[in-house]
């Protein structure tokens, strides 16, 4: 009788471990890596699915963005602890995998600049604190979310920031809009407009003798080729000299030297400078405003 039992339990254990067997069999096999899994902000994390016999998939990144893309790429602009989870369904059957990624705060004052044609990341400059805490408070606010790049001209910048921009009609003015409020000026002798740099807008002179910057206004410099002789002139006219290494990377890179110590320099582009010319390059209106509108989200890196 006994010897009739272990059988009759053997044999049960023996289905109830095919049964299993058969139910993940019949589900997906939810496999990933990603890459890498630590860095710093922004962080660009590649994931690599391995995922098998799924009828259809769904990422959570852990800051609140999904996809469905088979293999995605993902941004983390925020340090942090992210646990990312890849959701895998066949039929009903569902199965997970999760990752943990490590974001750590970056070592500059870091800000994103997204727009149509890709994201531009720039560096906030310590030299200049008015414009940097200004510059990242407006963005942390939201203020610049939707405004345009108003003002592209080629080989020399790219301008944005005007409220008045946010949804204007075609053929509408802009540049004299602003937060109500305007900044000292900050000149700091090593800080000029190489290109890529990020500098603060203004009214002219003959209304603004003081130089002072527009409160939310800013261009970023694409520039052109710089000779020693076009510095001489510079030199000549404003009556300062530029360090030797100054000399050299504008030679190197090029810029729109004629601004400097007339316009603030806060920051500069330091990744992005391929969507900084697609942006110079585009058609526009006789007021130099893209006949396409060039929106901008700015995020704060931290």
């Amino acid at each position: 009788m006994d010897h009739l039992f272990f059988k009759a339990k053997t044999s049960l254990s023996t289905w109830a471990a095919l049964a299993l067997l058969t139910l993940v069999s019949c589900g997906p096999v939810v496999e990933f890596t990603a890459t890498p899994t630590t860095g710093r902000a922004p962080l660009e994390v590649v994931f690599d699915n391995h995922t098998r016999k799924a009828d259809r998939i769904e990422w959570d990144f852990g800051d609140g963005h999904q996809s469905d893309l088979a293999e995605p790429a993902h941004r983390y602009r925020l340090s942090g602890t992210y646990t990312v989870e890849l959701r895998a369904w066949k039929g009903k059957r569902l199965r997970t995998r999760r990752q943990t990624i490590e974001v750590h705060p970056p070592e500059q004052c870091l800000a994103e600049i997204e727009t149509p044609y890709g994201s531009m990341l720039v560096e906030l400059f310590d030299a200049t604190p008015l414009h940097r805490d200004n510059f990242l408070l407006l963005a942390e606010q939201g203020f610049y979310d939707s405004l345009l790049f108003h003002r592209v001209i080629r080989g020399f910048v790219i301008q944005g920031g005007d409220p008045d921009s946010k949804g204007a009609p075609a053929g509408k003015p802009l540049g004299m809009g602003g937060p109500g409020y305007t900044l000292p000026a900050e000149f700091v002798d090593t800080l000029v407009h190489l290109r890529g740099a990020l500098a603060a807008a203004r009214l002219p002179d003959e209304v603004n003798p003081e130089k002072r910057s527009s409160g939310s206004q800013f261009y970023i410099v694409q520039g052109r080729p710089v000779t020693q002789e076009m510095l001489d002139r510079v030199e000549a006219m404003k009556g300062f000299r530029y360090p030797s290494a100054l000399r050299k990377k504008y030679l190197e890179v090029g810029g729109t030297p004629q601004l400097d110590r007339d316009y603030t320099v806060f920051g500069r582009v330091v990744e992005g400078f391929e969507v900084l010319d697609r942006i110079a390059s585009l058609p526009v209106d006789a007021r130099h405003r893209p006949r396409e509108d060039v929106w901008m989200v700015v995020h704060v890196i931290k």
